[in-house]
């Protein structure tokens, strides 16, 4: 490959849109990183206390990435919405839309709370944890919901942030609660003995914290613009309306990761405890690319909202090349530093080294996995949300399902359950990349017609 081939593909060239990708990027991986830094923190920490504990986490973990995951809606719609008001320059409108989402996300998050503590008996059951894990995924997961309040409001938050091109202040915030929930466990798990729960505790505590810087940030663009303190339906029925395809696609997606940790605690203790540290270093290793995503979010959006078609679609075309060097770049380290890696979260030498066959897998997926998140990012971004839907769903029923129940019919591992993800992912960069190129996508004006 010559030289000049090489510069359309990888962005070595400059490009007018650079600078504004790095400005929200950069900052947003951190803000990003926010709750898979406290269940990999989690990871570390109760790896080193047992098999049994660790496989309990990984149950919960995942119970806890769904149910967050599922209303991720609330950081995506408020990021497209605020974006498209900012660019119009309707700042007030902006504001009050993030006192709208911040309501819908405290309202959800005491729901999910109450339900999820009451219920946690039959969704760990319903997981397929062994007797001796079940208590150990109950007591990390009653507990932990006890931030569900705050977590959500931290995402209403981080996207009413992001919207307003603000993704410094987001990073501030996630480094900040990650230490304070360093510091907790250290002090809870070995400190005071605290156990499973111990690890819980500290992950509440530093989302509150954070829950609570965002309420700051929120009070004071209201009182700047003068906008409304006082949330209304209207607003609230606005981002559950643009959230609900959202939802779906979330949901699809969910079914995907849910799943397969299902199944391969079905398999053994060893299987969901390897699989726990090879999908908690893939959502963390994912961020990086999204953090791209994020950027497409808030410069898509700003730039239709604008009515700047054009200029959204080569901002676009800029994020996907570096989405495709970040994701091969990761790639690289990652299967160089798998077994170091691996050897990190558990004492145990055979879930060690399942966990590195595993993380190969996830090193190999990193730069297809890139262009998915990066296109992800574009279209929630432009307000096509109803077509990331029905992708969604036709990758999860129409790729995945088949894959999984041929595995299972013919008895494969965890490492076959991790082919039928790449596959699923495979699925979606098509139909992504094809509504990319059709330009469909690129509508402008301050509210998508």
């Amino acid at each position: 490959m010559n030289t000049q081939n090489w510069f359309k593909i990888f962005p070595a060239r400059t490009s007018p849109h650079d600078a504004a990708i790095r400005r929200l990027a950069l900052p947003a991986l951190g803000a990003l990183a926010a709750e898979p830094l406290y269940v990999l923190i989690d990871t570390a920490i109760v790896g080193h206390l047992g098999t049994q504990a660790l496989a309990g986490l990984a149950i919960a973990g995942i119970v806890l990435t769904g149910a967050y995951g599922i209303f991720n809606f609330l950081a995506y719609s408020t990021t497209a919405l605020v974006a498209r008001r900012i660019g119009s320059g309707d700042r007030r409108g902006a504001a009050e839309l993030g006192v709208d989402g911040a309501a819908v996300a405290v309202a959800i998050g005491g729901t999910l709370m109450v339900v999820g503590i009451v219920a946690a008996e039959l969704i760990v059951e319903a997981m397929g944890a062994s007797k001796s894990v079940q208590p150990y995924a109950l007591e990390y997961l009653r507990i932990s919901l006890l931030g569900a309040p705050a977590m959500l409001f931290m995402l209403a938050g981080s996207g009413y942030q992001r919207g307003r091109q603000d993704t410094r202040s987001t990073l501030v915030i996630a480094v900040a609660a990650n230490l304070i929930n360093l510091a907790l466990e250290i002090i809870f798990v070995y400190g005071l003995d605290g156990g499973v729960g111990g690890s819980a505790w500290g992950t509440v505590v530093a989302q509150w914290v954070a829950a609570g810087a965002f309420a700051v940030l929120l009070f004071r663009s209201v009182r700047a613009t003068g906008a409304r303190a006082r949330p209304q339906w209207a607003g609230m029925r606005q981002t559950l309306v643009v959230g609900g395809p959202l939802i779906v696609r979330t949901g699809a997606l969910l079914i995907v990761f849910v799943g397969t940790t299902s199944l391969t605690a079905r398999i053994s203790d060893t299987a969901v405890a390897a699989y726990q540290i090879a999908f908690q270093i893939f959502l963390l290793l994912a961020l990086a690319v999204d953090a791209i995503a994020i950027a497409a979010q808030a410069l898509v959006g700003n730039f239709l909202g604008g009515n700047d078609p054009t200029a959204a679609r080569a901002a676009g075309r800029r994020m996907i090349e570096w989405g495709i060097l970040v994701g091969l770049v990761i790639a690289v380290v990652l299967a160089i530093f798998r077994y170091d890696l691996a050897d990190i979260f558990t004492n145990d030498q055979t879930t060690s080294d399942l966990a590195a066959q595993m993380i190969l897998v996830v090193a190999l997926l990193q730069p297809l996995n890139a262009i998915v998140f990066v296109l992800d990012g574009i279209l929630i971004g432009a307000g096509d949300q109803r077509f990331l839907a029905l992708a969604m769903i036709i990758a999860t029923i129409g790729v995945w399902t088949p894959a999984v129940l041929i595995i299972t019919e013919i008895g494969g591992g965890p490492l076959a359950l991790w082919g039928a993800v790449a596959l699923f992912i495979g699925a979606r960069s098509v139909g992504l990349g094809w509504r990319f190129r059709s330009q469909a996508w690129a509508i402008g004006g301050a509210k998508r017609s």
